[in-house]
């Protein structure tokens, strides 16, 4: 049951980190020919700023699953690393709980706060873009993080459990 929520997981981490990277690309796009426009064309492009900057949370928030999953994140081990395989079962429990915890709360209060930025109708400075979509984005893109480390949480204490 558990591995099979663990590839479903991977599966849907995939897939928001795919829309993470045309998020790079859309960034990238619209800076370089913002520049272009600007340098030669004395032009810029209107709101390039509001879309890269709404670019970058849909970037961050659907990539940061799949960096966690690869390991990509710092984690130090130096001292960790030298006791016993149940010992260091013992402290991933307690810290895989805590980033569980953590992640939920995310979760719990940027719905929280796309709820309110709905309800004021809070938008972009120059596209007039609403702004609580890439708000719940964050919120959506830590789902699977969240799910992840309960994974873990529940691993580590198999692992506990078994010796």
């Amino acid at each position: 049951m558990l591995a099979r929520l663990e590839r479903i997981n991977q599966v849907v981490s995939a897939w928001l980190e795919r829309v993470g990277i045309a998020g790079v690309l859309v960034m990238l796009g619209i800076t370089c020919i913002d520049v272009v426009g600007i340098k030669c064309f004395r032009h810029p492009i209107n709101g390039a700023i509001d879309t890269v900057m709404l670019s970058q949370v849909v970037v961050i928030a659907f990539t940061i699953a799949t960096a966690q999953i690869a390991g990509r994140h710092v984690r130090v081990e130096l001292f960790v690393s030298k006791l016993s395989e149940t010992s260091q079962a013992v402290i991933d429990i307690f810290v895989y709980l805590f980033q569980f915890l953590l992640f939920a709360l995310i979760i719990w209060r940027t719905y929280v706060l796309g709820r309110s930025l709905a309800i004021a109708g809070e938008v972009s400075a120059t596209l007039f873009v609403p702004l609580y979509p890439f708000i719940f984005a964050i919120a959506v893109g830590c789902i699977p993080v969240c799910i992840l480390f309960l994974l873990r949480f529940l691993n580590s204490v198999s692992k506990v459990v078994k010796k």
